[in-house]
Parts: structure tokens; C-alpha cells; sequence
């Protein structure tokens, strides 16, 4: 884009994992070959969370880092893509205990494209977003998407549709922190939105997958925002179903 006295520990963790789980998404891996840091992603200048999910922020965060890359990510139907996450908008800084994210950071990914008729210039309002991925809760082992990220360095991975028609879309990823989510306001949401050209199928072959719109597609009274983390047998993120071709 162009231009654009006596505390309990389980308070104490309460309060430093709200300010700890911050992470960043900002840079892109394509079939494992990576990008660059910030290269056609609008990241963030802050690690600060979005918790209203009715402003227009929640679409792709806000307060970039100028300028904004123009670089448009060139990537095929069927392709893998990772979404990496650190701490600080500068990406990996070296050794620290909360990157990606603070390891009490509780909750889902998420990964979401938009069809767009130029990536690299165009704004995020009435955007038609469809969900390709998402990971939320295992109950078997008692492990978050939040931890999986943790334990692979702030890699997500997931598949581009191999139905989807070419042109330039916006891949949004999130992270979900679900810590202090058991009334609204209270989830933390932590997305930013890289700028893909993806070869796909000719339009007349393609699928035209259900969208939602950012904001619009969370409320305040999505069990998967407002959620009580702890004892919990079974999880569903926000928004809607994962497109499959």
C-alpha cells in the first residue's frame, strides 16, 4: 500500500500475560522460502492488541510501519504458505521467553484471504473475506493453536485453495489471546494482512467461496470470544467455516 500488599499468583499471571501475549504477524514463508521481514505485509508499528471488534481495525490492525511494502507476494492455488509471528513488529530480536507470543497466551489462528483488485493499493473497508484456516483447542492433550505456535516459533502453515480464480487477494492472519475473555470486551486480537498475487484456476473454473465482512463477521456474543479458558472440554473459533474447495 502506497500510502496509507499480599497478590495471588493467579493474579499476577493474569496481569502478566495480558501485557506479555502480544505478537506481531509479519512476514511470510512460501512453500518454506521466506520472504524478508515486513516484505508485503502491512505490519503494525505496536504489539498492541484490537479489542473492539466493531472498529475497522480489526480488518488488518492499524498505525502501520512506514512506508507500507508495495511488494506483492507471488504464490500459486495449492501452495503452502506460513504466517510468522514474533513478539515486536521488528520480528525475531534474538532470545526471548515471550516470542512468539507469552506461552499463557490462550486461544486460536486463524487465516483468512480477500479478493482484491490491486494488493498493494487498497484500503480494508467492505472487504469480502472468506476463512481458509483455522486452528482452535485439542481437549486430548489440552493444547491451543496459542501453544502450537509457541512450540513451532511462530510458524502457522496452511494451504492456498487450489479453486480459487488468480488475481491479487489480502491474507489476513490472527491470533486469538482468550486469557481475560470471559466477558466482552476482554479477547485480545492480534492480526495483520500480507499482500498476495495468487496464480489460481480461469474465473469461469473458479469457486465462489461465502464471505464475511471485517468488521461484522465476530460478536460480542461469539462463544468463541467470549469463552471461559480453563476446564473447558471442547472449543470453536469465531467467524465462519474453513472454505474447501
Amino acid at each position: 500500500m502506497r500510502s496509507f500488599a499480599i497478590v495471588s499468583f493467579g493474579v499476577l499471571l493474569h496481569g502478566f500475560s495480558g501485557v506479555s501475549a502480544r505478537t506481531v504477524f509479519s512476514a511470510v514463508s512460501v512453500n518454506g522460502v521466506d520472504q524478508g521481514h515486513a516484505v508485503g505485509v502491512r505490519v503494525p508499528s505496536a504489539n498492541a492488541p484490537i479489542t473492539d471488534i466493531t472498529s475497522s481495525d480489526i480488518a488488518c490492525n492499524t498505525n502501520f510501519i512506514q512506508p507500507v511494502s508495495d511488494a506483492v507476494i507471488p504464490v500459486a492455488a495449492g501452495d503452502q504458505v506460513t504466517a510468522q509471528f514474533h513478539h515486536y513488529s521488528a520480528g525475531y530480536q534474538g532470545p526471548d521467553p515471550s516470542d512468539p507470543l507469552d506461552p499463557t497466551n490462550k486461544g486460536p489462528v486463524l487465516a483468512y484471504l480477500a479478493s482484491v483488485p490491486d494488493a498493494a493499493d487498497v484500503g480494508t473497508t467492505g472487504l469480502e473475506w472468506f476463512k481458509i484456516f483455522e486452528d482452535g483447542y485439542t481437549p486430548a492433550n489440552r493444547q491451543w493453536a496459542s501453544d502450537r505456535l509457541f512450540l513451532n516459533g511462530g510458524n502457522a502453515t496452511f494451504t492456498i485453495p487450489s479453486c480459487l480464480a488468480s488475481g491479487d487477494y489480502l491474507l489476513r492472519a490472527e491470533s486469538i489471546n482468550l486469557l481475560s475473555a470471559s466477558s466482552y470486551p476482554g479477547a485480545q486480537f492480534f492480526m495483520s494482512c500480507a499482500q498476495l498475487h495468487i496464480t489460481g484456476v480461469p474465473s469461469a473454473e473458479a469457486a465462489a467461496p461465502a464471505t464475511v465482512a471485517f468488521p461484522g463477521a465476530y460478536t460480542d456474543e461469539d462463544p468463541g470470544i467470549v469463552t471461559e479458558i480453563f476446564g473447558i472440554s471442547s472449543y470453536t473459533p469465531p467467524g465462519p467455516a474453513v472454505f474447501t474447495c
